[in-house]
């Protein structure tokens, strides 16, 4: 199949050599011409993954449309901030019947859709072209082949399964779902809590608490995930439970690592500088929260994560107001 790829961060190379190595032709977008000549020259990405191989059936270029025209299957993989206008700008070159899809694990920012939601509505395209793929799947494990699964969601169990095909490797297994809005909240949701986490281990807390975390935090994803409509279920597998384990525990994590910084005592912008990459969740958890008051969803870890972030809250405050909320059953 010819493949776009549009984003050339960590995912999305690593998401590029999972495409090829299954056999697609696959032409990868990077918004950086410096990035495009440099895969062309030496076959990888200086700026992430430098390492990593990408593959001879790997075309990088620096124009969307040149890599859009033509692709059976358009992925998605910029930070999820910038999609609409990005959108916006590629929508009329996707052919009529290609299946979008998408590695972001957001929520917009001021409309508090899902990243589906946002590619139906900027791309003009019905919700059964458009597909997630979310997991534990740690770009820096993948580029070394090691073995990972994930879900491919999509209402079109046909879509999902044709993007199942176009992604399955010897290292690389994906299981189908028609559970869109669960994968993609357990996704978003997840960096919010890992945030959570990383914070904590910064802090020197200890496994009593990190384990809490992880599972209350499960809890409150799944209460909002059923508000939305999602499959409870969906939320113990690959999607849920797994990428939420595999993010709060490697320290490959952004999230995590983020979080580490918030815990030592930086503020934001201090973290920021410090970290090179896109954190999802410190942008997400805004939207989390604001998506969560709108269906009267109690999360709490997400929003003493959001006070931590954007409020200035000492993380032993937000803390402090976990534990002193009122016991309840579980």
């Amino acid at each position: 199949m010819k493949v776009a790829v549009l984003g050339a961060g960590s995912w999305g190379t690593a998401f590029a050599k999972i495409l090829g190595d299954a056999g697609n032709d696959v032409m990868l977008w990077a918004r950086r011409p410096e990035i495009v000549d440099a895969i062309r020259r030496t076959g990888r990405n200086p700026e992430y993954l430098e390492d990593m191989y990408v593959g001879a059936r790997i075309t990088p270029t620096a124009s969307a449309y040149e890599a859009i025209d033509g692709a059976e299957i358009v992925v998605l993989a910029v930070p999820s901030q910038t999609l609409r206008p990005n959108l916006a700008d590629w929508a009329a070159t996707v052919h009529p019947d290609a299946t979008l899809v998408s590695l972001m694990k957001g929520i917009e920012l001021g409309t508090t859709q899902r990243m589906s939601q946002v590619i139906t509505e900027a791309a003009g395209v019905s919700p059964d072209r458009v597909a997630v793929v979310s997991g534990p799947n740690l770009a820096p494990e993948i580029a070394l082949e090691q073995p990972a699964a994930t879900v491919v969601a999509c209402t079109d169990i046909d879509r999902a399964t044709t993007v199942q095909r176009a992604t399955t490797t010897p290292y690389f297994r994906p299981y189908t779902n028609d559970d869109v809005i669960g994968c993609e909240l357990g996704g978003a949701v997840k960096n919010a809590i890992a945030l959570a986490f990383g914070i904590a281990h910064a802090m020197g807390l200890g496994d009593n608490t990190k384990a809490m975390l992880v599972t209350r935090g499960l809890a409150e994803t799944a209460r909002l995930g059923v508000a939305l409509g999602a499959d409870p279920l969906t939320f113990s597998g690959l999607a849920g439970m797994g990428d939420l384990i595999g993010t709060c525990s490697s320290p490959l994590s952004r999230n995590r690592t983020f979080g580490e910084h918030l815990g030592r005592g930086k503020t934001l912008e201090q973290a920021q500088a410090a970290t090179r990459y896109t954190a999802e969740g410190v942008k997400s958890c805004l939207a989390i929260r604001d998506l969560a008051h709108s269906h009267g969803v109690e999360m709490p870890i997400t929003e003493q994560v959001e006070r931590v972030c954007h409020e200035g809250v000492n993380p032993r405050v937000a803390l402090s107001t976990l534990m002193s909320r009122s016991t309840k059953p579980e």
